[in-house]
């Protein structure tokens, strides 16, 4: 049987770490970390994540500021109200809630947040300073992924690392994370997509398996090797007549079966999810250091 890798247990963990820190701060009478979050439109989902992110702020003790706006939000408008928090004191993260709507390019608004703030680690200066190895703000999930790793005890030097999915938020940034050149990363990656012909050839080399496709239940037994660590960042939704909602939350990953021949797994959910709003806490209060200190 596997190891369970508690992402929920292990976020909590880190919630205290950075309580300490912003408590530090108060007791000496400094300015406190800030967050924005920006949500336009009415997206559950979208909600759901961002009451989330605004109650762990709260929990934390970091200045937290929440912005909800209509759908049909002019770009033009959107744009002003992240210059404004640009060269907002109080303010040392900026994070723009995603997908927007229609008639706002994303792109734009997210080249529009001073990389200083950029929290998410979505600006392309921060995506290129990951690629290349320098100082930068990491995308939460990614991020998350590489703390269950490290805080495990998890080794990935020299071990295959398998991502299946090439998404700019997930797979593309956590290969380039464990390919860098230092401790907790220095792996050698294998990215794959559904332009593999058989995906199977790949995920059976992996030591480490990271799935972000985007498919529930879609990494069978079959598809792995014995011994195993595998980290599901999917989360999908498949419809459950026994529960509350009407649906249940699954990975891609076949947790069951998969389970009895890996030998560390993340649950969905409890694994990676957590984490992610945990790191984003952190690269607030790394963001607030740096601007703090120059």
């Amino acid at each position: 049987m596997s190891i369970l890798i508690d992402g929920k247990k292990t976020a909590e963990e880190i919630r205290l770490e950075l309580k300490a820190k912003v408590d530090l701060l108060k007791k000496e009478g400094k300015k406190v970390p800030g967050l924005v979050t920006i949500l336009v439109g009415e997206n559950p989902a979208s909600q759901s994540y961002v009451n989330s992110k605004s109650k762990a702020c709260i929990e934390i003790g970091m200045h937290s500021i929440v912005e909800r706006l209509p759908q049909d939000l002019p770009e033009k408008k959107l744009l002003d109200l992240v210059n404004k928090y640009n060269n907002d004191d109080d303010i040392h993260g900026i994070l723009i809630q995603l997908p927007l709507p229609e008639q706002i390019n994303e792109q734009k608004i997210i080249e529009a947040i001073n990389p200083k703030k950029d929290v998410d680690g979505f600006h392309p200066a921060n995506v290129g300073n990951l690629v290349i190895g320098n100082q930068t703000f990491f995308p939460c999930t990614p991020y998350g992924v590489l703390e269950l790793l490290s805080r495990y005890k998890i080794p990935t030097e020299g071990k295959h690392v398998v991502v299946v999915g090439r998404s700019n938020i997930v797979g593309k940034p956590v290969a380039n994370m464990l390919l860098q050149k230092k401790t907790g990363a220095n792996a050698v990656v294998t990215v794959c997509h559904s332009a593999a012909k058989d995906l199977s050839q790949f995920t059976k080399s992996a030591d480490i398996l990271v799935a972000a496709i985007g498919r529930a239940h879609f990494i069978k037994a079959d598809m792995i090797k014995e011994g195993v660590v595998v980290i599901d960042v999917g989360i999908n939704r498949v419809e459950d007549s026994t529960a509350k909602k009407g649906y249940k939350l699954v990975g891609d990953v076949d947790f069951v079966e998969v389970e009895k021949k890996s030998s560390y797994i993340t649950p969905v959910p409890g694994g990676v999810g957590p984490m992610t709003i945990a790191m984003l806490l952190k690269n607030t209060l790394e963001a607030y250091a740096r601007i703090t200190n120059g």
